[in-house]
């Protein structure tokens, strides 16, 4: 079984069992979180698609560690006009462990 479920305005494919890369997250280490934009439930081969959320569905995590990601280099450069430009960001992120699936 697995479920299509918004995330700090993202889509993720959540299983039981499986870690996610999200955005960073509030609360601490350990913390549980739950989710209830879900979007699509599959059990199976029977499809439940939400308009625009499927009711009653739930998504349970708990949040394992925050990191920062790998650093993004932005490079913008116009050619013959002597205009270059290097910048870069590491994004924070929240690596959360799927624990249950209520659908």
């Amino acid at each position: 079984m697995y479920v299509i479920v918004e995330i700090a305005g993202q889509q993720f494919k959540a299983e039981k069992g499986r870690k996610l890369y999200v955005h960073r997250l509030q609360g601490d280490e350990g913390s549980s979180v739950s989710f209830d934009r879900v979007l699509l439930t599959d059990n199976d081969g029977q499809v439940n698609v939400g308009t625009p959320v499927v009711e009653g569905s739930q998504v349970k995590a708990t949040i394992l560690k925050h990191l920062k990601d790998d650093k993004v280099i932005i490079f913008k450069k116009k050619r013959r006009k002597g205009y270059r430009v290097k910048n870069g960001h590491r994004q924070y992120l929240s690596q959360i462990l799927i624990e249950d699936i209520i659908a």
